[in-house]
């Protein structure tokens, strides 16, 4: 009445953010985003972390490099922000196992907020559940698995884990050194090749492409490939993206090694024809189902993938490969064949690491490993250094879309396992999953 400006009414209290919370979340999923795990996933198990305890209005951001976490208290309180950098990325399926248990854990109330960070300590300064050696001769055997499925024999086998050996430690001599990764796996691509050309100059070129069959199918990027579709489907297109370009410098590597060794063994005499490539086996061999299980199961080993999942990877490998060459012989074209293998397989690794309670990627991505496109990449390399460059270029993009249907092939198959799942973060429903709602683009 008299005039004056009523004062404003004082504002409520902000509710308590425990910046401990905060960090725990940050830390957990950095782990996870620098194991291997996809972004979807890291996405999911920190805000369930920030449900658990209790962060009042969190938002998290995930992309391939960096990690944010905001919390609002209100009230006129300023929200508490956090973020973290992904300067290193080293798969250790193992510690996706123990993150994700932990994450379990505190989402059902059985873990305080200081025993987590213990844990994630503990989890943090574990060790892998293989020796180091042992990493190591995994790609050995990867390659050595790999060429005896192309048809090689024991002594092709023996060249190709040696070769493989070789290019690995030559790349860690190089990480050591400070050299791109780029370029590490040039040189390991390289020292693959150059083994099969000294092989074809020795008479015996049908034995050589089998033996860089297997020292391309232990570099090539199974693990971003999955995960870079899965980001895609999931509408992380930032993540996507940058995975996807991820994918192709690795291949892109793998493909200038193979074709500087090529091109200098062509321009040397040596005589590097495709017409001794080897050909897809036709029918299934005992040997041939073995060696795709082996291929798995070392492949598994490699991304230090934990041991009660080695069985369940070693079947799947072996049933892949089965259901690819049944397919085939339906005269189906081989980038479907991958795909409809990739789809069978993928629906019953997601089946399994669902009941288990355990991470999907230990399961389907060793999984996919037989059927990885080695044979093809080293085909059109040899097309385009020896004259026939419009036939190179098809090869290369027919090996692409090999890997591009194994990655979605495995990604639908969880697709249809989330169908019918009805409780849990993972559940279905546009209520639990932001990108299922229908955009259409705009």
């Amino acid at each position: 009445m008299d005039g004056s400006v009523p004062e404003p009414p004082e504002d409520e209290p902000g509710e308590v953010v425990d910046p401990r919370a905060v960090d725990l979340v940050l830390r957990v999923g950095e782990l996870l985003l620098a194991s291997g795990e996809t972004t979807e996933r890291v996405n999911e198990a920190m805000l369930g972390l920030a449900v658990a305890y209790e962060l009042p209005r969190c938002e998290v951001q995930v992309t391939l490099t960096s990690l944010l976490v905001s919390a609002h208290p209100g009230g006129g309180a300023a929200p508490m922000t956090g973020t973290r950098a992904i300067r290193r990325r080293t798969p250790a399926y193992w510690r996706l196992a123990a993150l994700h248990q932990l994450v379990q854990d505190a989402s059902i109330g059985m873990l305080e907020l200081d025993e987590a960070h213990k844990r994630v300590a503990e989890i943090k300064r574990g060790r892998p559940p293989y020796p180091s050696w042992l990493l190591v001769v995994s790609l050995g055997l990867i390659a050595a698995s790999g060429s005896v499925l192309s048809g090689g024999g024991p002594l092709v086998a023996i060249t190709a884990f040696f070769a493989t050996l070789l290019g690995d430690r030559a790349a860690a001599y190089l990480a050591r050194r400070g050299i791109a990764e780029f370029f590490q796996l040039t040189v390991a691509a390289a020292i693959g090749a150059a083994a099969a050309a000294v092989v074809v100059a020795m008479g015996n070129p049908g034995q050589a492409a089998t033996i860089v069959t297997g020292a391309i199918l232990a570099l090539l990027p199974g693990r971003p490939l999955v995960a870079s579709i899965q980001d895609g489907i999931t509408g992380d297109l930032v993540s996507a993206g940058a995975r996807v370009l991820e994918v192709f410098f690795m291949i892109a590597a793998i493909v200038a090694g193979l074709g500087a060794v090529v091109y200098i063994a062509v321009s040397m005499g040596v005589q590097v024809n495709v017409r001794h490539l080897p050909a897809p086996a036709a029918d299934l061999q005992p040997v041939a189902v073995i060696a795709a299980a082996a291929i798995s199961l070392t492949f598994a080993i490699s991304l230090a993938a934990p041991r009660d999942v080695l069985t369940a990877v070693a079947l799947g490998g072996g049933l892949i490969w089965v259901l690819y060459v049944v397919v085939r012989g339906w005269d189906v074209p081989p980038v479907l064949a991958a795909a409809m293998a990739a789809t069978v397989v993928g629906v019953l690794a997601s089946w399994l690491a669902r009941r288990h309670g355990q991470p999907v990627m230990p399961y389907v991505v060793p999984t996919i490993g037989p059927l990885l496109p080695g044979t093809a990449l080293y085909r059109g390399m040899v097309e385009l250094n020896t004259g026939d460059p419009s036939t190179g270029v098809l090869s290369l993009i027919g090996a692409v879309s090999v890997a591009l249907a194994l990655g979605a092939g495995v990604n639908l198959g969880g697709e249809l396992v989330r169908a019918f799942q009805r409780v849990g973060l993972s559940a279905s429903g546009r209520w639990a999953r932001p990108a299922a709602r229908r955009t259409r683009g705009f």
